[in-house]
């Protein structure tokens, strides 16, 4: 319960920071075209520093191990959704069922998880988070990609994983931490302090995001409303349930549970733009179901205390 209980409080929490970002853009504090100035910082810049600096602790077996275990995890639950989505939108024959099903399969594990991880977790919990997006990041940019653009090049592939700024940070912090390399205070509180901006940075774009779709179309729209089913109730469910069957416990679970739980990717959107599906309907989802997190998270983490 206590889990619980601390995961509404960070949730609530980071709606204060969303709802920041909205009024910041609802002000005109800020500009919506400078949302992707925020986005590039956040991703080439704050998160690979809060990656290197989660593995920037003492060397222990059982956590490198549990990292390991936490690759495996991962790609276990992402599959279970890809089945699920996939099983549930099996007739579905229309234009945006390939941005409809995108929605359901990848959650927002950067954005909403890499907060809340850091807050109930620490350093150890980002090791396994990290994990996760790294698994993350490989099969957005295969099978995602391929679903929403209609194609698949490997080359096109490859470079997309390798460019990632936090396949690179992984990299660069599993160096560190099996190396057991001691970095100097001068260079450690630099990057502790540039990845500290990860929550309220990526809070604030989601505020953005929301401050700049329309409410009236988000709601009458049933496509929406599928795409919440599946991301927010249906997949967390099915998780849970798989875990609970095989046994699996322990805080990598746990970390995985609740990132692959999380609200809509925000990257929908920016692929609905990019590849000529119903952007409403993307940005709807992101809205939604982000909304629909400060409820789902925390009872994910309450069930999470009662069966692991």
């Amino acid at each position: 319960m206590g889990l619980a209980v601390i995961t509404f409080k960070q949730v609530f929490i980071l709606f204060l920071l969303i709802f920041a970002g909205f009024v910041s853009v609802k002000t005109k504090i800020v500009r919506m075209e400078e949302k992707k100035v925020f986005s590039n910082m956040l991703l080439y810049l704050v998160t690979p520093m809060m990656v290197i600096h989660s593995y920037m602790i003492e060397f222990n077996p059982a956590v490198f191990q549990n990292t390991l275990l936490s690759f495996g995890l991962s790609a276990v639950l992402m599959f279970l959704g890809f089945a699920i989505t996939f099983l549930v939108t099996i007739r579905m024959k229309r234009k945006d069922t390939p941005i409809i099903r995108f929605g359901c399969m990848f959650s927002n594990a950067a954005y909403m998880g890499f907060p809340l991880i850091q807050a109930l977790f620490g350093s150890e919990g980002m090791i396994y988070a990290s994990a996760f997006v790294t698994m993350f990041n490989i099969l957005l940019w295969t099978i995602g990609y391929a679903m929403v653009s209609h194609q698949m090049s490997p080359k096109a592939v490859v470079k997309s994983v390798l460019t990632n700024p936090v396949t690179y940070s992984v990299i660069i912090g599993l160096i560190i931490y099996l190396g057991r390399i001691t970095v100097p205070d001068i260079l450690e509180r630099p990057i502790d302090i540039i990845g500290s901006m990860n929550t309220p940075l990526a809070m604030i774009v989601t505020g953005m995001i929301i401050a700049g779709s329309q409410f009236k179309s988000i709601f009458c729209n049933k496509n929406i409303w599928m795409i919440i089913g599946i991301r927010m109730f249906l997949v967390p469910l099915a998780c849970l349930g798989l875990f609970s069957v095989i046994g699996v416990s322990g805080m990598a679970a746990q970390v995985v549970l609740l990132l692959e739980a999380c609200p809509t990717a925000a990257i929908t959107s920016v692929f609905a733009v990019q590849f000529d599906y119903d952007q409403d309907l993307a940005a709807g989802a992101v809205v939604l179901t982000t909304f629909l997190s400060i409820i789902v998270l925390p009872l994910c983490a309450m069930v999470l205390t009662v069966i692991m």
